[in-house]
């Protein structure tokens, strides 16, 4: 396989300015990352996870919410149909986000699609939303998506990694679980930028504490459907608000006809001054 087209390739989106920016731009998201990828981490080894499978999971699943997600469930020998279904409805929002990515690289090569959806994030996809807010393709778009995707990638594959290889020296007295959840909290307050994302936000968390009692970490299936559902709930009341029509446009009166009618007898008068004079 002749891999030298791809990596000129690659070298030419990396020489990109827009590359550079969308590193930039990801920058300042990586320390939370990074806590948040060391956390999961040391959470895959202190749950028994053995050291290659956590590796191996780590890259490839790539997905740290999931990871966490399915990690308590894994250690109480929970069904796999709960693990599979838990792991699968937090990532649900992948689908949601992957419609919105279509409209941008729908024209590339499927395998170039499936390696953006491997690197796909919540934070680059805000990040990258706000830059390119319109939807319509750009030459530029590319490689800030790839710098963007490579920064991040790296910002919780290293230290997600060390904390695998680090787990057994790293005591729990650390806090790393409070550093992970204010990494999480970090990242959330990032993506709340409209009235549905709140909403949806306060009922994930209400849920998620009303139903802490049930087994198996169902509160946390409980807290994503109450969230969706409250969400495009919001989201179709302001649609609908804001089809609703506005109040009719007051006409300023209309005076012209009014200062026709005031000006006509003035022209009269001076009219008749000057036949008096002649």
């Amino acid at each position: 396989m002749n891999l030298q087209p791809l990596v000129e390739r690659a070298r030419g989106i990396a020489r990109d300015p827009a590359f550079m920016t969308g590193v930039r731009d990801m920058s300042g998201t990586a320390l939370g990352i990074g806590a948040w990828g060391l956390v999961t981490g040391v959470a895959m080894i202190k749950s028994g996870m053995p050291l290659p499978l956590a590796l191996f999971m780590g890259v490839l699943v790539y997905a740290g919410s999931a990871q966490l997600a399915v990690l308590p469930l894994m250690t109480v020998g929970a069904p796999l149909w709960v693990v599979w279904f838990t792991a699968i409805c937090v990532n649900l929002r992948f689908v949601i986000l992957s419609s919105m990515w279509r409209s941008y690289f729908s024209h590339l090569r499927l395998r170039h699609r499936l390696a953006i959806a491997y690197f796909s994030g919540d934070v680059i996809f805000v990040s990258f939303m706000r830059r390119y807010p319109d939807g319509r393709p750009q030459p530029e778009q590319l490689p800030y998506y790839w710098g963007a995707a490579m920064t991040n990638w790296l910002a919780w594959q290293v230290p997600s990694t060390l904390g695998i290889l680090l787990a057994n020296q790293v005591p729990l007295s650390w806090g790393l679980g409070f550093a992970g959840v204010l990494a999480l909290i970090g990242v959330l307050l990032s993506m709340l930028n409209d009235r549905a994302t709140w909403v949806a936000c306060v009922v994930a968390a209400s849920a998620a504490v009303a139903a802490f009692a049930l087994p198996l970490k169902l509160n946390i299936l409980v807290a994503i459907a109450a969230a969706v559902a409250a969400g495009l709930l919001a989201e179709t009341l302001q649609r609908s608000l804001n089809a609703l029509p506005g109040p009719a446009p007051v006409r300023p009166p209309d005076t012209t006809q009014g200062e026709r009618h005031a000006v006509q007898p003035l022209r009269e008068e001076a009219r008749a001054r000057e036949e008096e004079t002649c």
